[in-house]
């Protein structure tokens, strides 16, 4: 707490949201209201009042609106954002000694004591805010001074001073003697509407093509997109499309040796013919990318790019800067290790080198060439094993001057260490759904991202598949494990994607023992059967349909889970801000028996009373129910379809 004088009677403190004491900033959305919240009190028991001043930070002026009371001394205010970029906020709290005063001569009045001199020591309240009214209202303070000043205690003054038209021109012109200003530095970053609802659909360009043993190309991309658009996906992210190392390249099932035609992993980015600012010439040029990025826009489709910060050892990174790595004892350069695996074809950034700010430099410098060429999101590699303040650096530095850019963090690693990445400022984040599949675990999981702290900062993207994760949710291949993965990824988080046409595809092979899929695209080129029908396509296409017709699917944080009496079946409940959209999720977890039972409406969430008429209609089978209770009966065949999506109307 800054910015008080020794005459400051005003405690402000516990501000929601304040992340690391300032350190870092809490995350917004145009057009979506910022809510600060505070403990504010005072010493005694005088009148105390508060305000919260915002700005965006391109404007001089700073606009205020006043802090309402909840209960225990608990404090907030809202505001709304109408721009990209920095707002800051502080917070001011006085004893309020305009309505102290009022509030005092109330309590006498009532308990019929003389308050002649009372009304006197009113005169000084009004003469204080005189200057800063309009005329009307002056006109009105003026006949108040007036009436205090006879000293009369009649009935018209003391209706006059105990009115509800004085108490509002007292609070809409606070006399702030002594306040205490809560200023540490506070911001929120507003983001385009894309950082809190997309769609994502991930798959490898070199797989594009038509036909097996023919590597892929931008140009087969473009011919997916109408796939993609079909499906109702936003986002088309694209593994590492750079030049890949020869040394050390790992073989089909990341075998250490490669045969002669084996492709390597994409993520070994590097060799003779560039690195970071390069494409592997198989998928085409600079032209053909920046078609595929332009075609995409014409459907409604953002291209995202990966930004991993590895190095094959044939990167011209290794012989230009040969500082920026590490060298063991007998002279070869360290790879990547993570005991046991081992990643003979990467090489580690050494971010400890003392050459660190040219490395920065041009580690940005790679993100620009990308932006330049149309680019407007990124999916970062393993963002955890880099330097916290470099992530910080960078994305602000990039945010500054392109303030349309989304950074995704793929970090499967320590709650602490994704939560840190989110502070430092990544605008969504891969999160643990993957491996949250019993009722309980999802549950648990949902109350923290929506309820805790992170709420604030850290913006979940849901994948049920990835190329690194087979889950052994969908090893067994069951379609109705499929379609609930799918389902509640799109339903509880407004970001969520799938790695395809593995997933709607429903391909499940493992490789035996792990979470790992069998014959991994990471390591081999392979022809996909992108026009096979399957009812979990007809499901994707419809769920995303829903998605964005319903502004109740567009966000996560209005996730509220719904009790129902049988561990097999969840449900949770989401609505519009304007309330006017409303929907209730219920799921059959289990893939292999209908599963039935009561299930609890949120009628303190509804506003309404058991008896109240309630129409749910499921919007994927069309059928419609009437519910007129608290518990309502809900019953699920995985065979034919394991959940309802239901729209409530009164």
């Amino acid at each position: 707490m800054k910015n008080y004088k020794g005459q400051s009677r005003v405690i402000i403190e516990s501000v929601i949201p304040e992340i690391n004491n300032g350190e870092y900033y809490a995350k917004g959305i145009v057009g979506k209201k910022i809510k600060v919240e505070c403990d504010l009190f005072g010493d005694g028991h005088d009148v105390v009042n508060g305000s919260l001043l915002y700005k965006h930070t391109n404007s001089r002026s700073w606009a205020e609106t006043p802090l309402i009371f909840v209960i225990n001394d608990h404090w907030y205010a809202e505001f709304l954002p109408e721009k990209q970029g920095f707002y800051e906020f502080k917070l001011e709290g006085w004893v309020d000694h305009a309505l102290n005063w009022q509030s005092e001569l109330r309590r006498k009045v009532e308990d019929g004591q003389a308050v002649n001199v009372e009304l006197l020591d009113g005169v000084k309240h009004l003469k204080a805010i005189l200057q800063s009214v309009n005329k009307s209202e002056k006109k009105y303070l003026e006949k108040g001074i007036q009436l205090f000043n006879e000293g009369s205690q009649n009935p018209e003054t003391i209706d006059y001073a105990l009115s509800d038209k004085l108490l509002f021109l007292l609070k809409k012109y606070p006399q702030k003697e002594f306040k205490t200003v809560y200023d540490n530095d506070l911001k929120v970053y507003i983001d385009r509407r894309k950082a809190l609802f997309s769609s994502w659909y991930e798959f490898f360009p070199r797989s594009a093509g038509d036909y097996s043993d023919t590597h892929g190309n931008f140009k087969d991309c473009i011919k997916r997109l109408p796939y993609l658009a079909e499906l109702g996906f936003d986002v088309l992210y694209l593994p590492p499309i750079h030049p890949i190392g020869i040394s050390h390249r790992k073989g089909k099932n990341n075998t250490v040796t490669a045969e002669e035609n084996d492709v390597g992993s994409p993520w070994a980015i590097g060799n003779e013919t560039g690195g970071h600012k390069s494409l592997h010439p198989e998928l085409g040029s600079i032209d053909d990318f920046k078609k595929l990025i332009s075609e995409a826009q014409k459907y409604g489709i953002e291209v995202a790019m990966d930004f991993a910060l590895q190095c094959s050892p044939d990167h011209p990174y290794v012989k230009e800067h040969p500082e920026w790595f590490n060298w063991r004892a007998d002279g070869s350069v360290q790879y990547a290790e993570n005991p046991p695996k081992k990643y003979q074809d990467i090489l580690p950034i050494n971010f400890e080198t003392n050459d660190w700010k040219n490395l920065w430099k041009e580690l940005y410098s790679i993100l620009e060439y990308w932006i330049d060429a149309g680019i407007t999101i990124f999916r970062v590699d393993n963002p955890h094993t880099k330097p916290y303040r470099f992530w910080h650096w960078i994305i602000n530095e990039v945010k500054s001057k392109y303030p349309d850019i989304i950074f995704l963090s793929e970090a499967f690693t320590r709650p602490r260490v994704m939560h840190e990445l989110a502070k430092v400022g990544f605008t969504q984040s891969y999160t643990y759904y993957t491996w949250r599949n019993n009722k309980d675990d999802i549950e648990r999981y949902m109350d923290e991202l929506v309820n805790g702290m992170g709420k604030y900062y850290f913006r979940p993207n849901f994948w049920p598949n990835t190329p690194d994760i087979n889950p052994y949710s969908l090893q067994s291949g069951y379609p109705a494990n499929f379609m609930t993965r799918y389902f509640m990824a799109a339903t509880l988080s407004s970001n969520y994607g799938i790695y395809g046409p593995v997933f709607e595809n429903m391909i499940h092979e493992a490789y035996p023992g792990k979470e790992e899929y069998m014959n991994s695209e990471k390591y081999e080129t392979k022809t996909w059967e992108w026009k096979i029908d399957t009812k979990l396509k007809h499901i994707i296409k419809k769920i995303n349909e829903f998605r964005k017709v319903h502004p109740a699917l567009q966000d996560t944080f209005n996730y509220r889970k719904c009790e129902v009496d049988n561990e097999q079946i969840i449900a949770y409940y989401k609505e519009s801000d304007d309330k006017k959209d409303q929907l209730l999720m219920v799921v059959n977890l289990d893939p292999h028996y209908t599963q039935s039972g009561w299930l609890q409406l949120p009628l303190d969430i509804l506003g309404y009373e058991a008896g109240h008429h309630f129409t749910v209609t499921d919007l994927l089978s069309e059928n419609s129910y009437l519910w007129d209770k608290e518990w309502n009966f809900v019953e699920l065949n995985p065979a034919s379809l394991p959940f309802h999506l239901l729209k409530i109307s009164h």
